[in-house]
């Protein structure tokens, strides 16, 4: 059993804290927040040890959990790698693509293990269509939010578009070539709602939304790949794959079964409509327990710091992309 420290019990900490308290991966050690009010209710709350600061939490654990807001991640990540502490950072994994890369030189000098806390790699809808992703060829997603002040410090690409991109880059094997990008921002500072289309070298386009001003709620992704259909419903778990498969002989096929017959002398096809079977999982401590099990076996985390890096750069490019066409106003 990894002991485990927790920094930041804000809303997502005490998620993970109660995770952590449901795994048998995990022995919780303790946790640490500055705010004192909130770190009195999270300890009375959950029973757990509240600590002093951060080093104690690193001192006294094999793996620190950071769960504390982004502008932090790098200073708490830095402190728990240096002390050769395996860390489990949430996303984005930093504030820069050049502070990722620092840690990403750190974790390999101090030879630990660190994941990101990208959480929709764990959504069973997703694990659910996974086997059947062969070679996108576009890719169409929309993650629609109703407002909510928090989270509105930053721009709604690293807020809620982040998860789609580390998304569609682990199901995409090749480089991105191209970013457009446009956003406004409506109620906050930054932009509220943005679209992002990127282009990849082995042809393959992905066109991403996000909003957090929206009148409902939506994360979906749409998938098009040849003779395959799938979509993902993160938000509701639901899984919906649509496949072409050729047939030799169309007459020899079930009379209620959909038949495509080409006029090209090429082979006909039937369509099958599946809706794969979904087993409800908490994400978070899947997530969690994932990490735990890399560690013990020396594997690479699901989702490692260089898929973190990867992510949060393709972010900024895009964030990029967004400032110079609003200032070109």
């Amino acid at each position: 059993m990894l002991k485990i420290g927790v920094l930041g019990a804000g809303h997502l900490g005490k998620i993970h804290i109660k995770c952590i308290n449901d795994s048998d991966a995990y022995q919780l050690v303790g946790f640490y927040d500055p705010d004192e009010k909130i770190s009195a209710t999270v300890e009375k709350e959950f029973g757990v040890h509240r600590l002093s600061d951060i080093q104690e939490v690193i001192d006294l654990c094999d793996v620190v959990d950071i769960v504390t807001p982004t502008i932090s991640h790098f200073d708490c990540a830095v402190q728990a790698l240096k002390s050769s502490k395996h860390v489990f950072i949430e996303k984005p994994v930093v504030a820069t693509p050049e502070e990722a890369r620092q840690l990403i030189d750190l974790a390999m000098e101090a030879d630990v293990k660190v994941q990101v806390g990208h959480v929709e790699r764990f959504n069973p809808a997703f694990i659910a269509a996974r086997p059947y992703l062969g070679q996108p060829l576009f890719i169409e997603t929309h993650r629609l939010a109703m407002f909510n002040p928090r989270g509105t410090d930053v721009p709604v690409v690293l807020d809620l578009m982040i998860h789609d991109i580390d998304i569609v880059l682990s199901i995409v094997h090749s480089n991105v070539k191209k970013i457009s990008a446009s956003g406004v921002p409506v109620v906050s500072d930054t932009p509220d709602i943005a679209n992002a289309r990127l282009e990849f070298d082995n042809g393959c386009v992905a066109n991403l939304t996000a909003s957090r001003i929206s009148m409902k709620n939506m994360r979906k992704t749409r998938i098009f790949q040849k003779d395959a259909y799938i979509s993902v419903d993160f938000l509701d778990k639901k899984a919906e794959i649509l496949r072409m498969i050729d047939i030799d002989d169309p007459e020899k096929a079930d009379p209620l079964a959909m038949i495509i017959e080409p006029a090209n002398g090429k082979k006909a096809k039937q369509i099958f409509f599946e809706k794969p079977e979904i087993t409800p999982i908490n994400a978070i401590q899947t997530e969690l327990e994932s990490f735990a099990d890399a560690i013990i076996n020396n594997n690479t985390p699901v989702v490692s710091i260089d898929d973190g890096y990867a992510a949060l750069d393709v972010a900024n490019k895009i964030i990029e992309k967004m400032e110079f066409n609003i200032e070109s106003l």
